[in-house]
């Protein structure tokens, strides 16, 4: 069960579902009307009370809910409340008694609503939590009222309560719920993996304006918000050019801070920095393969100490050396892994330095930050190596329910 499901940008999607039916599960997805990010139905598709599609044999159920992707958080919580209406009667009056329920949070609506549904089909969950609330909602600004916040916390913690076995996405978020009286033997640490398919065969041609390779490309792919803090980056840039670095930053993805952040490159006559539209996912692999580093940038904040955001396990499985500016468990993994090198977030300097550092290596030296960098992903970030790890969690739960019911 999961609010957002392909054609939706997501992380655990159809790629999941059908590597699960791949191993022997019969899948079926309970998810809303296509919708995110633009908060309009996408083409194809209308709200009605169900809508059956299959693909690739997984069976995929969608109930309506109020399309919005609003800034008005009245309009974003009735989105998130509509869909777990829907999936709370679906669940419980319509759809088949399930030996496992895999619930996919945010928004933590969607636990609340797996929580209904075993009350009244007994059927054990298993809850992915991909953003600790309440504290990604105060740290990215869409909730900082002090008793709105105290309240998620209170229904998250009785969402804890009751699910069965807690997947986490990285340590530091294990120690979070630990904290919060969570028990260490009901929580896991399932790392996320890449698209490995589009990736791997990666698709079109890239952009006229992508440097050319006499020039050391650090390329950063994927959302620029607020959260991204880009403007340190562009520091380090100009620090670069005015020692005539052959470093040149290659930006490429939307956001609600693009237009500022170009505004801003072209006020400072950054000629060693470059913007590239967003591109589909299977083109990416292009631009990420034709880079020479690959750059991870979040501020300071408790929060992204302990998160490890997406786009590092995709830079890790096209097997190129990595610029890491998240501090906390994302720079673990990279110093673990030997993948790249660590810089400071929000430290113009430290960026600038890890880059020219980057940029002076002999190639054989970056060659092999890539190769270990690959083989990292292989070894602990794979989509077998965590479908692997679901699978032996639903075992544990389906087990005492079939031994007590033959």
């Amino acid at each position: 069960m999961t609010q957002w499901f392909d054609p939706e940008p997501s992380f655990k999607g159809m790629v999941f579902a059908r590597e699960l039916q791949r191993i022997g599960y019969q899948v079926e997805v309970i998810t809303g009307f296509p919708n995110y990010p633009g908060g309009k139905v996408y083409p194809g598709y209308r709200v009605k009370w169900i809508q059956r599609e299959v693909i690739d044999g997984v069976q995929i159920t969608r109930v309506p809910l109020y399309p919005s992707h609003d800034q008005s958080a009245l309009k974003r919580i009735f989105n998130y409340v509509s869909f777990a209406a829907s999936a709370t009667i679906y669940g419980v009056l319509c759809a088949k008694r399930a030996a496992v329920l895999y619930a996919y949070h945010p928004p933590l609506t969607v636990g609340m609503a797996a929580a209904v549904i075993k009350f009244f089909r007994r059927t054990p969950i298993v809850y992915d939590i991909q953003d600790m609330w309440p504290d990604t909602l105060k740290a990215t600004g869409m909730l900082s009222n002090a008793s709105a916040l105290r309240i998620v916390d209170r229904i998250c913690r009785w969402v804890y309560q009751r699910v069965d076995h807690i997947v986490v996405l990285s340590p530091g978020f294990k120690r979070v719920l630990l904290s919060r009286q969570v028990p260490e033997k009901k929580v896991s640490v399932i790392f996320n993996w890449a698209d490995e398919t589009s990736l791997s065969t990666p698709a079109g041609k890239l952009h006229a304006d992508f440097p050319s390779d006499k020039y050391f490309r650090i390329v950063f792919a994927g959302n620029m918000g607020t959260a991204q803090s880009l403007d340190f980056v562009l520091d380090a840039a100009q620090l670069l050019q005015s020692r005539d670095s052959r470093v040149r930053w290659v930006f490429i993805g939307g956001g609600l801070e693009v237009q500022r952040l170009k505004d801003e490159t072209s006020k400072r006559a950054l000629f060693n920095v470059t913007f590239l539209p967003a591109v589909p996912m299977r083109e990416v692999g292009q631009y990420l393969k034709n880079a020479d580093a690959l750059l991870v940038h979040l501020r300071k904040d408790p929060l992204f100490a302990i998160t490890i955001p997406s786009k590092t396990q995709a830079y890790m499985a096209v097997g190129k050396p990595i610029l890491m500016g998240v501090d906390g468990d994302a720079s673990e993994l990279v110093r673990e892994s030997g993948a790249g090198v660590i810089a400071e977030s929000q430290n113009a300097a430290s960026i600038a330095q890890a880059a020219e550092f980057l940029a002076k290596s002999p190639q054989e030296q970056l060659d092999k930050m890539a190769e270990k960098a690959r083989h990292y992903y292989d070894e602990h970030l794979s989509l077998e190596r965590g479908v692997k790890q679901f699978h032996d969690i639903f075992q544990t739960l389906i087990k005492p329910c079939i031994e007590g019911n033959p």
